[in-house]
């Protein structure tokens, strides 16, 4: 005999929004659909009463996975490698502002490009990042430091803590193709620390050692 069921609660799901976002079952960037649905009491295979609003959902469009709305926070891989790049394009910008007379830090020059085009961007040139330092730079440190925390605070929530310090390590090493750390060095490798959510006492660990290896 087969026996059916006879009542329970089935939820009515309808699409309001699609998109990107990384899907943590498939392991990459997916395709997905954002879900609202409709509870409703079923009697014999037909709907009786409503029983409220059901959680909204994520719902990946290759393996049919569903996840809470907060997966949306997580950055795509292609977006998580643009914040990088930027990143890394950013503090190298910042550190060739500190850098003093830039016609007479040779080195500080090259080793900003050399970061720049490690991260990606593959046709940097050191006449393009002087024009760029020459355009931060007329708007002020403020907005040197601004621009800094803007770049790495978008980030930072999305690395570990190996890939922060990378990232410092990035700015020091340009900051010391030219010799020991400058004080507007050392303060703008300050900030860069902070706003990737590095301690003081990590970021002048990370500095020092650093300086030893140079």
């Amino acid at each position: 005999m087969v026996h059916s069921r006879v009542a329970g609660v089935r939820t009515a799901w309808r699409v309001e929004d699609d998109g990107d976002f990384f899907c943590a079952s498939c392991g990459g960037d997916r395709c997905y659909q954002r879900l609202s649905g409709r509870r409703r009491l079923m009697l014999l295979g037909l709907p009786v009463l409503p029983r409220g609003a059901a959680e909204p959902v994520v719902e990946c469009v290759a393996c049919r996975g569903r996840f809470p709305l907060a997966v949306l926070r997580q950055p795509t891989t292609t977006r998580l490698t643009a914040l990088l790049r930027d990143a890394v394009h950013t503090v190298a910008l910042a550190m060739l502002a500190t850098a003093g007379n830039p016609d007479a830090a040779v080195p500080v020059r090259r080793g900003a490009v050399e970061a720049v085009r490690a991260a990606g961007f593959a046709d940097c040139t050191e006449e393009r990042l002087l024009t760029l330092r020459a355009a931060l730079g007329a708007r002020g440190p403020e907005q040197v430091e601004h621009e800094v925390r803007q770049a790495l605070s978008a980030l930072a929530p999305h690395l570990a803590g190996p890939g922060r310090e990378s990232l410092l390590l990035h700015g020091a090493r340009i900051a010391l193709t030219d010799g020991p750390y400058r004080t507007s060095e050392l303060a703008m490798l300050s900030v860069v620390g902070e706003a990737l959510r590095i301690g003081p006492a990590d970021t002048e660990r990370l500095l020092a050692t650093a300086a030893l290896s140079a």
